[in-house]
């Protein structure tokens, strides 16, 4: 349940900054979007780009970008790079029928709020509105890091989806109620 002190919107330009300051907060070691892409995520697909807004103080929480693919059109294996073409979304197909989470982010300072649930029953809001097929996406694993060692990626991620292992994201993730497939290797070359 969303905190009453925060409220689900679409991205408009004058939040662009501050998105851009959460994707250094939160991937602090990447290039964060542009606010070209920014607003080329905004031009293809509005109803798509989100944010949770800290009512109190009227500054950005959160946010979560989809945009919509016809999978088909992919290989189950694509990186992030080619699902977005580059994280400009420019390949969101009005008529696709998935729809395609390709980022979320909470500010360090709203973490443990619901915040990322919020936003992810708004893109599922999105999928019954549209009526689209169904909603994919990808975790990355930041736990694993520690584990590859140790145990392959398959079954790191057996143990994640079976609850023996904790990973800070895709075991939230799971508790929000995504349902894991398999890994894909490549899909964040960086991370």
């Amino acid at each position: 349940m969303l905190p009453a002190n925060y409220q689900i919107r679409l991205v408009e330009p004058s939040h662009y900054e501050a998105i851009i300051e959460i994707c250094k907060l939160v991937y602090p070691t990447e290039k964060p979007y542009t606010i070209e892409e920014l607003d080329d995520h905004r031009q293809v697909f509005p109803q798509g780009q989100f944010i949770a807004i800290d009512t109190d103080t009227d500054t950005v929480a959160g946010v979560h970008f989809t945009l919509r693919l016809r999978m088909f059109d992919f290989h189950i294996d694509d990186s992030w790079d080619v699902l977005t073409a580059g994280g400009s979304f420019l390949d969101h197909d009005p008529n696709g029928p998935t729809l395609y989470g390709a980022d979320i982010m909470v500010h360090p300072g709203h973490q443990h709020h619901g915040l990322a649930h919020a936003l992810t029953d708004q893109t599922r809001f999105l999928v019954q509105e549209e009526g689209l097929w169904r909603m994919v996406g990808a975790s990355r694993l930041p736990g694993y890091g520690k584990q590859s060692s140790a145990i392959d990626i398959e079954r790191y991620v057996a143990a994640v989806l079976q609850g023996a292992l904790f990973d800070p994201v895709l075991s939230l993730h799971l508790k929000d109620g995504w349902a894991g497939v398999r890994p894909i290797h490549g899909y964040l070359h960086h991370d």
